[in-house]
């Protein structure tokens, strides 16, 4: 391509990628206060794992019936498919390679070594700030891992982005719960903190791995108390380390001994254990009709554990399976009741679209900040299945060439029911429909060579245009370069 036009293509798709959120463009039927918003994100759970997504029945019962009180959707995509850039992708509306956010955060050296900030720029958009400075009592409890672990003890502490509270594991700063893993082998537990217990700043628990997403609840329960004694709107952030390895559930739900089984049977005991929050909020008249929560994961499944159900790849791919999850929305008060157990298999949602749509139904101007999302709250309610207007971008995570010989796309973009993935040359184009082709078994890019320029020029402008690209660009790609080694979570 030549450079004038791919240079024009890079400011075009710029003003086009940067969408600034207009407060006043549509009207949300609300309840008369402000609503409560909680988000449960799961970690490494796939798209097949919840019972109510096609996994194995009666294994997520609570979830299940949370999303028969609400709307599933069959067409939601992270931001990337591993951790860190997933969660900034949430928290900011952005995409995270523009804050240097493109695998997941690790040591101070390997962070380095990958091209990667230490953590997550304290001056990115925040959601969390946004509703803060709107007036709602906000908290974090869970997994962080946009700054603060194993040798990063200067990261930012977990308030100083908008929240009033908080309390995380060993991806975080601030107080915290680190595991202790126990097999019930006879073998006495062991402490697991990848250095978080070195860092200070915060007061350390230690507690049995089994048990901690369950105090992650309790805390979550404590503060949506505590914020209505109050009288204050609250979001609360509920971010369990289930279901990543390593898997150790409670003795009275361990089955088999293998990664799959010891997989669903944590599985099992986090759905048990967010029964709490979620009764909690059910049975009280005034969070029932005036709360909405959302449930999805932050990524596929890692490969041997959980299931990304009828979609290729996992947790580290392009491939739908690495990016594709479930999403659950439930709020009786917001919804018509017609629309309740519905499944939205037209919507296509990307996790840059929760910043804009979470702003529109708190009432919260966000005038002045950019998005890399769209605001789609309406459809988040059932009011309507709206089509997206922009397509969606993906680079892999630069630690993430391939395994046992297979390499892997390093770029992706959807538009309409097209998929298109590359390489970062432009080389090795697949294509797919997945209308037609979910599964992504059928390349389709030598029939439809037109569709693939079209696609390719916008998603290679936008690779150009964020930082790692343009480290790529004057260094050229090779197997030695930092964009290509790969890095062990």
């Amino acid at each position: 391509m030549p450079i004038i036009h791919l240079l024009r293509l890079c400011a075009v798709l710029s003003l086009l990628a940067s969408v600034a959120f207009a407060g006043s463009a549509q009207a949300m039927p609300t309840p008369a206060s402000k609503p409560n918003i909680i988000f449960v994100l799961i970690d490494d759970m796939g798209y097949g794992d919840l019972s109510c997504y096609g996994g194995r029945p009666g294994l997520t019962v609570h979830i299940d019936s949370l999303a028969s009180e609400g709307i599933r959707f069959s067409q939601f995509y992270v931001g990337a498919p591993i951790c860190s850039p997933s969660r900034t992708a949430f928290m900011t509306g952005q995409n995270p390679a523009r804050w240097r956010i493109t695998s997941f955060l690790a040591a101070r050296a390997e962070n380095e070594r990958r091209g990667m900030d230490q953590w997550l720029d304290v001056k990115a958009p925040s959601l969390a700030r946004t509703l803060q400075q709107a007036g709602y009592a906000t908290g974090h409890f869970g997994k962080w891992h946009m700054g603060g672990q194993r040798d990063v003890g200067e990261a930012p502490l977990i308030t100083e982005y908008g929240f009033d509270e908080s309390l995380t594991n060993f991806e975080g700063l601030g107080d915290r719960i680190l595991p202790l893993l126990d097999a019930f082998d006879g073998v006495p537990s062991k402490k697991y903190s990848l250095g978080s217990d070195n860092l200070g700043r915060g007061k350390i628990e230690w507690m049995d791995r089994s048990k901690v997403t369950g105090a992650f609840v309790q805390r979550t329960v404590d503060f949506v108390q505590r914020a209505e004694k109050e009288g204050k709107p609250f979001y609360v952030n509920l971010w369990p380390d289930d279901v990543h390895s390593p898997f150790f559930p409670p003795k009275a739900l361990r089955g088999g001994a293998s990664k799959e089984e010891l997989y669903l049977s944590v599985t099992k005991a986090m759905d048990e254990q967010f029964a709490q929050l979620f009764d909690y909020v059910r049975n009280s008249p005034s969070l029932r009709t005036n709360t909405i929560i959302l449930v999805a994961s932050d990524n596929g499944p890692e490969p041997g554990a959980g299931s990304a159900g009828p979609f290729r790849g996992a947790k580290g791919m392009l491939y739908e399976g690495g990016i594709r999850e479930p999403l659950i929305v439930w709020g009786p008060g917001f919804m018509e009741k017609s629309n309740l157990g519905m499944l939205n298999e037209t919507t296509v949602i990307s996790a840059l679209d929760f910043f804009p749509s979470i702003a529109r139904l708190a009432g919260v101007d966000a005038a002045g900040l950019s998005f890399d999302g769209e605001d789609i709250s309406a459809a988040l309610l059932g009011k309507n299945k709206k089509k997206r207007a922009k397509p969606l971008f993906w680079s892999r995570p630069p630690d993430r060439p391939g395994i046992n010989g297979e390499v892997w796309p390093d770029l992706a973009t959807r538009n309409g029911n097209w998929k298109l993935l590359l390489m970062r040359d432009g080389s090795n184009a697949q294509l797919f429909d997945l209308a037609k082709d979910p599964g992504e078994t059928q390349n389709m890019a030598a029939k439809h060579p037109n569709i693939v320029q079209r696609m390719s020029e916008p998603l290679l402008a936008w690779w150009q245009s964020l930082p790692e690209g343009r480290l790529a660009g004057s260094q050229g790609r090779n197997d030695q370069s930092p964009l290509t080694k790969r890095s062990n979570p």
